[in-house]
Order: structure tokens, then sequence, then C-alpha cells
């Protein structure tokens, strides 16, 4: 097709037309909206490197997550804040835990909106690491029974899908199998199956308070500059029982959300994560972009991609906008 025989301009000439032609369509039904929930009651705690979002006391969370649910939006993501800590994440797994109180006040109330849980342990570590820590090193295997009880617990507490974030090697299998000898086979779970170890959660460790006391996450999160490595994790956590298959970030690998979607037949998810959201936002408020267009730019990267669902913390604003639209 050469010009002049061909003149790709024409079908650009008027918004029908690109409506027309459009080829990806972002709405409401494709986001996940994430929220963090803190004890108390009346608590509406600010994230500052986040505008916008906030710790909720269950009382707001169960406000927002019914208003998000009125916006379309289908599903939320619990992040739970504990009062207390220690070395075995007992608070992560309690039967009277916050997310597990929250998810059973988020049913009650907003009994049609999904609700998934993440299931890790550093917000419930003393140390601040996804597993157990023995002597200086995170034992993956003495954490796969901790991280199933957690997503166990959550599913009792009527969780609709838990989401492993840790990565620690066989948790799906692990997590799988215990909730199915448990009489919760319908439980999904959305696998964290490629998690790289990125400088972008910055804004979410302070809203979480999740930030490791010592090292890093490099020996169970991914090289960022690894890609078929990011098949052999997403391959391993399908073979294992993983429903959906996220990956976290998703604007620096959109390439891997792609090579995901074209090799693994399962439903693909993408984290927009709270630095790529803060980058926006603080570009917005310094007037040197428009936000809503780059949040808009951002989302549609994401699903052209191949992602199937986004968890973005632009959720309600991408929900009014597409309304608005």
């Amino acid at each position: 097709m050469l010009f002049p025989d061909y003149r790709p301009r024409r079908i650009r000439q008027s918004e029908p037309f690109r409506r027309l032609v459009r080829e990806t369509v972002v709405t409401a039904d494709d986001l996940i909206l994430p929220l963090f929930v803190i004890g108390g009651k009346d608590v509406k705690n600010s994230i500052d490197a986040m505008p916008g979002h906030f710790q909720f006391s269950i009382d707001h969370l169960t406000r927002t997550a019914k208003a998000a649910h009125e916006a379309g939006i289908p599903a939320v993501m619990l992040f739970g804040i504990p009062d207390k800590k220690d070395p075995l994440a007992t608070a992560a797994y309690a039967r009277d835990g916050i997310v597990q109180k929250a998810v059973r006040e988020l049913k009650n109330r907003v009994p049609d909106l999904a609700v998934i849980t993440d299931v890790c342990l550093c917000q419930y570590t003393d140390h601040g690491h996804c597993g157990v820590v023995e002597k200086g090193i995170v034992d993956n295997d003495a954490s796969l029974d901790l991280l199933a009880r957690t997503a166990l617990s959550h599913a009792n507490a009527g969780a609709d899908m838990v989401a492993p974030s840790d990565m620690m090697d066989g948790r799906v299998a692990e997590i799988r199998n215990t909730l199915d000898e448990e009489g919760l086979e319908s439980v999904p779970i959305m696998s964290y199956a490629v998690k790289y170890c990125s400088a972008f959660y910055g804004p979410f460790r302070q809203a979480a308070h999740s930030a490791p006391k010592f090292g890093d996450r490099r020996t169970y999160q991914m090289d960022p500059a690894n890609g078929q490595e990011a098949i052999r994790e997403a391959t391993m956590d399908a073979e294992e029982g993983a429903d959906i298959l996220m990956v976290k970030p998703a604007l620096p690998y959109l390439d891997i959300v792609y090579r995901i979607r074209q090799e693994l037949d399962l439903p693909v998810a993408a984290y927009n994560v709270s630095g790529e959201y803060a980058m926006v936002k603080a570009a917005e408020e310094k007037g040197w972009i428009d936000g809503p267009r780059v949040m808009m730019e951002t989302l549609t990267a994401i699903k052209r991609a191949g992602a199937d669902m986004i968890l973005t913390y632009f959720a309600m604003d991408a929900a009014r906008a597409l309304r608005d639209r």
C-alpha cells in the first residue's frame, strides 16, 4: 500500500471514524482498584507519595469500595496494615487480622464487588521481608506454609480470589493444595508470576509500611534485565495451578506482558504500580503534562500489550473519565 493510492489519514478525519477503527478500548471492566486497610475507626490517612489514596479504616474502606462498584469497577485488591509485627507474621493469618475483618465487612456491605487479597508476609514481619528469615536469609521452603495459611484465612473470610505476591518458589502449588484440601477449590489464584525487583515500588512501601529492615529483595524478586526467566516463572505458576498470571510493574515491562500473552493460555494481569502513578501525578501537579490524557494513554498501552485486566491506582479516575466520555 503506497501513497497516494492509500491515505491512512482518511480514517482519522473525524471522531466517529476514529472510534470505529480504534483497535484497543479500555473500559471500567478492565480495572482493579488497590486499597490499603488499617485498624481503628474513622481513619483516613493520606499517602503523600500517592495523591488521592489513603490508608482506610474498615468503615471508610467499605464506602470507597462501594463507590468503586458504583463506578463500574468489578474488583478491588486489599493490602493490610497490621497493628503488630513479628518474625513469623502471625497477624497475616490470624482469623481477626485486618484483611480478614475487612473482607468479611466488604462481602457483607458490597456483595457483588469481587474482593481479591494480596497474600504476602512483608507487611506483617518485623524485618519487612516476604518470607521467614533464618540467619539473615529468607528461607523459601519455611515460608510456604505461612503463605498458604494466609491465603486460606483470606478465603475462609470470604475473599473471592487470593493473589500471592511473595515470589517464593512453589507457593502457588502450596496454596492451591491447601485451598483444595479445605474444600475451597473454587477460589481462584491470581499469581504475581512475574514480579521484578523494581525501583517503582517506593510509594507503595510507604503506604503499606513494608520496606525491608535490612538488605533488599533481589534474592526472590526478578532481575529487571531478564525476559526469558519471566516465561519460566509464569509457566511454573501456570503448571502449579494459577488461574491468572500477573506482571508487575507494567510500563517498563510491556514487552513481558506481550510475551506472556502470546506464550501462555491464561488471563494476564498487569500492575500499574505506585511509582508509575506517582510520576504522572507529580508531573501533572507541575503542569508539565495533561494528567488525564497521560492516564488513559498509559492504560491503553498496557491493554494493547495484552493485559486482560489492570491493577491501577488510576482506577477511580479512569472509571469517571470513561463515564464522562
